[in-house]
């Protein structure tokens, strides 16, 4: 009994268990969880890096633009002054209850201000759609790649008992390299996983700061108007 417990010790000691091993000795179902996890995951940490990037942008541009807009003279000067090809979500908010505003002063008081508020609502909305683009895909890999990994994990484990009914050998040589397999998905879907969860957490709650800095600036912009 001994002399076979050491030869099977002996023969996983001498396995390869590096990453790469592991991927080329797996089958085409694991192969192909495997590669989905590792494409998912590079995809979502691309996806990160772009939006910490928007996010630190638009909040540095705002806050600029709202300290402008406060010290500016009259709304049409500083109308004049902004681009209408700008990427600041907080100029072209402005913009367009400006240009409405502007464009309609025959108006009586209180309809004018309950149009620029509805025009300034509809830019709203659609900067939310652009800044909150693609955060979806993210908790998309948070909630389905720990079960795609989960799903590589059973049917390498299935591949192991399978061989172990082939072999009618029930070692630890035999069933280990299936296993190992097995871990290396579930590994890997938590991998992708936990990033993208806690970075859909951060954006959101972002977005949602972000989204109510524009509203205030709504508010203050008609109530000066």
């Amino acid at each position: 009994m001994e002399p076979q417990v050491g030869a099977a010790a002996s023969a996983i000691a001498a396995a390869d268990f590096s990453f790469w091993t592991l991927f080329t000795r797996a089958d085409f179902i694991v192969k192909s969880v495997i590669i989905m996890l590792i494409a998912a995951s590079i995809y979502s940490w691309a996806l990160i890096f772009e939006k910490y990037k928007v996010f630190k942008k638009i909040f540095k541009s705002s806050d600029e633009f709202e300290e402008e807009f406060l010290n500016s003279k009259s709304v049409k000067t500083l109308f004049e002054k902004t681009s209408s090809d700008t990427d600041d979500p907080m100029t072209v908010v402005f913009r367009s209850g400006a240009n409405y505003l502007m464009q309609n002063k025959s108006q009586s008081q209180a309809v004018l201000t309950e149009k620029v508020k509805r025009v300034m609502d509809v830019a709203i909305d659609k900067e939310v759609e652009k800044y909150e683009n693609k955060l979806t895909f993210l908790a998309t890999v948070g909630s389905v790649a720990p079960f795609i990994g989960l799903f590589g994990t059973v049917w390498g484990i299935m591949n192991s008992f399978q061989s172990i009914a082939i072999s009618r050998n029930t070692s630890l040589a035999i069933v280990a390299p299936g296993i190992a397999e097995a871990l290396f998905a579930t590994a890997l879907g938590l991998l992708a996983a936990i990033p993208a969860v806690v970075a859909y957490n951060k954006f959101t709650s972002s977005s949602r700061k972000f989204t109510q800095k524009l509203e205030n600036f709504t508010q203050t912009f008609l109530s000066i108007i």
